[in-house]
């Protein structure tokens, strides 16, 4: 189980120039991703978005790439009027808020166009450089997504087990809720057959109240989402749009149980079930 917030940082040599990577994930219904990179080495954009897209399968992800530092034998060339435009207005800047200038080569060569790539830039050659640097990169930021994946597994168990526990309670007191409704049945049939002595009639009264105070199929179903539900937890490496299924699918049958209550008992352990299948979509939309 992953989580879908992470971050990993990482500095590189990719055929002689010195790069930075930057990997940062939100949670996202989908996969939302987003490539930043200088304009110069914009033809690498359409393999970066593959390479992510099968390692990532949701999360709202944000990849940088920045070009850091020149070496002579590269076919980068600086922008030096560009960059002394971005100094001086950096500079203006830094002066109108009444801040001091700390202004840094570093902060100049990040931005765009400082540093541009020349016409026989060899895209394949970048892509097979790249690569193990973006190898290791995913690796940093994966094991940073399984660790706080832990954690939130840790807590979606925990809630597990209280909405078990909420529902065990609930099948305990179903019985009492057969015997009330026994009572209910028996007393509304005399009165049916006083005043009505239609036995179809009867049978049709009979069915609507089986219908609006039973409530074993519902705990039936609800016992088997939990089960289904501790096995995607268990053995799905990205659970978390199933897991949110299956609690509104809970969720639906708790709230029938709750409509069809006439016990107190019942009545609480409802509420503490509906509080922890909260919780758990609630870590559930943290989850890839």
């Amino acid at each position: 189980m992953k989580s879908m917030t992470s971050y990993a940082y990482l500095d590189g040599i990719v055929n002689g120039t010195d790069i930075s990577c930057e990997l940062k994930s939100y949670n996202s219904r989908f996969l939302d991703l987003n490539i930043n990179i200088p304009s110069t080495i914009t033809q690498l954009e359409p393999f970066l978005r593959k390479y992510f897209s099968k390692r990532i399968i949701r999360g709202k992800v944000d990849f940088y790439l920045r070009l850091k530092k020149l070496h002579n034998d590269q076919p980068i060339l600086p922008n030096i009027p560009l960059a002394q435009s971005y100094y001086k207005s950096i500079a203006d800047i830094a002066h109108a808020l009444g801040m001091e200038n700390q202004i840094t080569l570093d902060l100049i060569l990040r931005q765009e166009g400082v540093l541009q790539i020349d016409k026989n830039f060899d895209e394949e050659l970048w892509q097979k450089a790249l690569a193990p640097l973006l190898d290791e990169l995913t690796e940093k930021f994966n094991a940073c997504r399984i660790e706080e994946g832990k954690a939130l597994s840790a807590d979606i168990r925990k809630m597990l087990a209280v909405l078990s526990n909420s529902v065990a309670e609930i099948e305990k007191n179903a019985a009492r809720m057969e015997q009330l409704f026994s009572a209910m049945l028996k007393k509304k049939f005399s009165e049916l057959m006083e005043r009505e002595p239609d036995p179809q009639r009867v049978m049709q009264e009979t069915a609507v109240l089986l219908v609006k105070y039973t409530i074993n199929e519902e705990i039936i179903r609800t016992k088997a989402h939990i089960t289904a539900l501790k096995k995607e937890i268990a053995e799905n490496e990205a659970p978390g749009r199933r897991i949110d299924f299956l609690c509104q699918e809970i969720n639906r049958e708790i709230n029938t149980i709750g409509s069809k209550n006439q016990l107190t008992e019942i009545g609480q352990a409802v509420i503490s079930a509906k509080d922890a299948l909260e919780n758990i979509r609630e870590q559930a939309h943290n989850i890839e």
